[in-house]
């Protein structure tokens, strides 16, 4: 139970932090972009 209060307190900081920080609002944004395209382009191994 503490633990999951841990998580979500952690959460919570870490997305008011990118709310109120565009420039890592960003830099987040491009991460995540970024690693989606490179999943949708390796090729699969079958």
């Amino acid at each position: 139970m503490k633990r999951n209060k841990m998580l979500l307190s952690a959460i919570g900081m870490g997305v008011t932090y990118l709310m109120r920080n565009k420039h890592a609002r960003n830099k987040v944004i491009g991460t995540v972009k970024s690693f989606f395209n490179k999943q949708k382009t390796k090729p699969r191994m079958e």
